[in-house]
């Protein structure tokens, strides 16, 4: 019977069939890769035009001339590299920070014996719905000293939230109990059993929720707008806008101009830059410079997405 029936499914499935299906699949992946990859490299080769080319027109697939001096610019510009400081040290921090003490939460809470679990449960829910607000949060970050200061990126932020603990406490409950009995006989205290044995066992879904919480903050620039006011503290995000928004205003009085004095209007596009660099091309090169970490960083961490979301999310 079992010959049979895989006869029958063989047969199911016809060899041109199959086919059809793999060009149509491989046409689809092509356009969501155009997709998806296009606009960055589109403003990565802009980047590198020069800024009398780039008045021009934009270029689609190679730099129309090439030029460095974008990138140099941005690059030596000290209130960008501050940016990118708090950007990028905020991120580790954070990331590091929220993966540990969120993970050792979630341990906490999926362990059976813990006292007041549905209580905690349910502050956890009515946090993942409602939450305090924007003036309420401004009045405790103003109440705990932390705001305009680096802390306001680190502290609020140590705590993942509860869904994340929901992702924790599924795949630690997929852990053979009879690992936690063992090391219990053995001697092990909750903190050895959490990391000798928890967080080894749990790397993926660690390693996934990490890069997640690494995105959000490293593109967070909500933080640095209302609980922060000096220019040494805002991040690369902040710069990014601020330089788009003034690019943007640039031009918009630029074409505002031309119509009435032209005179007036060649003073104001001379002010937009020239030669090799423009308002524009440094504004490229700032909104790659941006995106770089996030895509370097993602191809090496790409392999624990399906499984630890997946182990994370099915409760074994």
């Amino acid at each position: 019977m079992k010959a049979i029936r895989a006869k029958k499914t063989n047969k199911s499935v016809k060899p041109y069939e199959k086919g059809i299906f793999n060009i149509f699949n491989t046409i689809g992946m092509c356009i969501v890769m155009l997709v998806t990859v296009y606009p960055m490299w589109y403003a990565l080769i802009n980047s590198l035009n020069s800024g009398d080319a780039l008045v021009k027109g934009y270029s689609f697939f190679l730099p129309e001339k090439f030029t460095l001096a974008s990138w140099k610019l941005v690059l030596g510009d000290a209130e960008i590299i501050n940016a990118l400081w708090i950007t990028g040290s905020r991120t580790i921090i954070v990331t590091i920070g929220s993966t540990l003490i969120t993970a050792m939460f979630a341990y906490g809470f999926s362990r059976p014996y813990l006292y007041g679990r549905k209580f905690f449960a349910g502050l956890g829910f009515i946090s993942m719905y409602f939450s305090g607000g924007t003036i309420a949060t401004f009045i405790l970050v103003n109440w705990l000293k932390l705001y305009n200061t680096y802390w306001v990126y680190i502290i609020p932020a140590l705590f993942g939230g509860f869904y994340n603990v929901i992702i924790y406490n599924a795949n630690f409950k997929a852990i053979p109990e009879s690992l936690f009995e063992s090391a219990k006989i053995d001697g092990a205290s909750e903190f050895k059993i959490f990391f000798s044995i928890v967080l080894p066992l749990s790397k993926p879904v660690l390693a996934a929720l990490g890069v997640f919480t690494a995105c959000g903050v490293w593109n967070d620039y909500g933080t640095t707008l209302f609980y922060t006011q000096s220019s040494s503290l805002q991040t690369l995000a902040n710069y990014t806008l601020k330089l788009i928004k003034s690019s943007q205003a640039v031009e918009q009085l630029a074409a505002t101009v031309m119509q009435s004095n032209q005179s007036v209007s060649a003073l104001v596009n001379s002010s937009m830059g020239s030669g090799e660099t423009t308002s524009k091309t440094v504004e490229l090169a700032a909104m790659v410079l941006t995106t770089i970490p996030v895509v370097v960083a993602y191809p090496f961490v790409q392999k624990f997405f399906t499984k630890g979301v997946m182990v994370g999310s099915v409760k074994g």
